[in-house]
């Protein structure tokens, strides 16, 4: 689609990596939000001290999703570029990454209380 603007020109010749970057962040947007709902449904079915395990694993596998894609992006269309500019996306993506890992281990590591 040429009506992007801010792609690099490559990206039009390599439209399959831009492809697996958007699936990964939609799947890690998938992820995130099952995580969210089983912790709902865990808050209300879990007994007292149990570990919302499933919660946790949802947002690993989401976390694995957003490296993954950042890391696609990365080496496609950044790997030779010097002038040092990715963008707000590309940043947000980054950041992403450690918060959604933060987020898994503590869901893994939370105990229900009363």
């Amino acid at each position: 689609s040429l009506g992007c603007r801010g792609l690099p020109l490559i990206a039009l010749l390599f439209p399959d990596c831009l492809q697996a970057v958007q699936a990964s962040m939609v799947l890690a947007v998938i992820f995130s939000c099952c995580g969210f709902f089983v912790f709902i449904c865990q808050l209300f079915t879990l007994k007292k001290g149990q570990r919302f395990i499933f919660t946790g694993v949802f947002q690993l596998l989401s976390c694995l999703c957003v490296v993954i894609a950042a890391a696609i992006y990365t080496i496609s269309f950044h790997s030779k570029d010097q002038t040092g500019w990715y963008g707000s996306s590309y940043i947000l993506a980054w950041l992403c990454f450690p918060l959604t890992l933060i987020s898994g281990v503590i869901y893994a590591i939370l105990r229900k209380r009363e």
